[in-house]
């Protein structure tokens, strides 16, 4: 047995017949779904004296029914990312996309109860959206561009996050009613369930294969899940995830209004511009840290560095004069940083077998979520514990703060324990095993 060294090339370019174009098609519409769902998540966060107004909520409380969210969502992704990988994205995706037009008319059609309804129904719908964009890249890009296409994914979706707020804020204090908002927001969103439905191919299955599937039982769906759960890298790209995901999902897009308002003294209109720059960071953050992933071959090191800059514009906002920097940077330093969270998304796909693409997604995102779901109403708790029945001073959210610079460093912590498995670490192993 001897060992051959061979020289490392640059990956070949992917072939025309790597892309397939109806799941790229299919894939580009689900960004739409995906806008739609980061649109409705982040909307409550410009209209909490509106909301607390309506359904007579205390802080807490409605720290609570907005979370309600997290809770769908964690759960359904792992619905959603078995049923495509079992039925293919023709009736599942569109699915999962009349559920949030359902829920987000709902939210403004009665009390409080109609909208703790609709906001499950938004979190349980919006879990498809992000399992569906990625299941369709994966079958319509060749598997180098993944993290790339990944980054695009979360672009688009941050746009939505941030068009939530800059959006929502003066169309509410002007043409429109917030209730009307919602029942707009849902009539855009069942028009995109048919347009998925219409885009979305039919996956072709062998006469085997079609009798299999009708053969198994239910819980035979779920079967991926096994080998996505019984391997304990899954579990680090959660964390790392879910960690990452908290600065922006809880602290920006549920809190930043509030933070910047009460803490800050900013007012309103210029408070909602600054918490959705972090979106906007994002929008630029999660695309080109991708594809600096897929250039380099390697995921480790922009993760390293995502955080480190996510650190550091969060211990400038929450313990520096807020003089210091000018208005928008750290927000955008904050957003752009933490697109570094989508990378784990590509390496539990390539930690588990091809055939549990949609399944270690869902995996991702419960993990992902039932932190944010965890989390949302216990920071609400702690802002009013810490308040004492006062109001939300700087002080409050300065305390407050070291959640989420505890959730940074402990991203970095579990990373180091992380698999490299960008395309150059791969290459490595494969160029450099032994040859008989």
């Amino acid at each position: 047995m001897s060992t051959q060294t061979i020289a490392i090339h640059e990956p070949k370019s992917a072939k025309a017949s790597d892309f397939h174009a109806p799941f790229v098609v299919a894939w580009a519409f689900c960004l739409l779904f995906y806008f739609m769902e980061y649109a409705v998540r982040s909307a409550p966060s410009v209209m909490l004296p509106e909301l607390t107004s309506a359904f007579g909520l205390s802080t807490a409380g409605l720290s609570s029914l907005i979370g309600l969210y997290y809770y769908t969502y964690a759960i359904f992704a792992v619905i959603a990312g078995a049923s495509v990988d079992r039925w293919g994205g023709k009736y599942t995706i569109p699915f999962g996309v009349l559920l949030l037009a359902v829920g987000t008319a709902m939210f403004a059609m009665g009390g409080e109860g109609t909208a703790a309804v609709g906001r499950l129904l938004q979190g349980a719908g919006a879990a498809y959206a992000f399992v569906a964009a990625v299941y369709l890249a994966a079958h319509g890009l060749p598997a180098r561009y993944l993290a790339t296409a990944i980054g695009i994914t979360q672009c688009i979706g941050m746009l939505g996050g941030s068009a939530g707020q800059f959006v929502t804020a003066p169309l509410i204090h002007g043409p429109i009613a917030w209730q009307q908002l919602w029942i707009y927001a849902g009539v855009v969103t069942l028009l995109i369930a048919v347009a998925m439905y219409v885009a979305t191919p039919r996956e072709k299955q062998s006469a085997a294969a079609q009798f299999a599937t009708s053969q198994a039982g239910f819980w035979s769906t779920f079967a991926p899940y096994k080998i996505v759960l019984t391997n304990p890298q899954s579990y680090l790209c959660g964390l790392i995830g879910g960690l990452l995901f908290l600065p922006t999902t809880v602290g920006a897009m549920t809190w930043g209004v509030s933070f910047l308002e009460h803490a800050w003294h900013v007012d309103y209109t210029q408070a909602v511009d600054r918490a959705a720059t972090v979106a906007l960071g994002w929008v630029f953050g999660c695309p080109i840290l991708g594809y600096i992933a897929d250039r380099i071959g390697r995921r480790k090191p922009v993760v390293f560095a995502g955080s480190a800059l996510m650190l550091v514009a969060t211990l400038a906002i929450y313990y520096l004069p807020p003089e210091t920097f000018s208005p928008y940077l750290l927000a955008f330093l904050l957003g752009f940083g933490s697109g570094a969270a989508m990378i784990p998304y590509s390496t539990i796909k390539e930690v588990n077998p091809d055939h549990a693409k949609g399944s270690a997604t869902g995996a991702m995102n419960f993990m992902v979520f039932v932190l944010s779901a965890l989390l949302a109403p216990a920071y609400g708790w702690w802002l009013q514990k810490l308040a004492n029945g006062g109001p939300l001073t700087v002080e409050v959210f300065s305390k407050a703060g070291r959640v989420y610079v505890a959730a940074i460093v402990l991203a970095v912590i579990l990373v180091v324990f992380l698999r490299e498995t960008g395309s150059a670490r791969r290459e490595a192993t494969s160029l450099h095993a032994p040859r008989g």
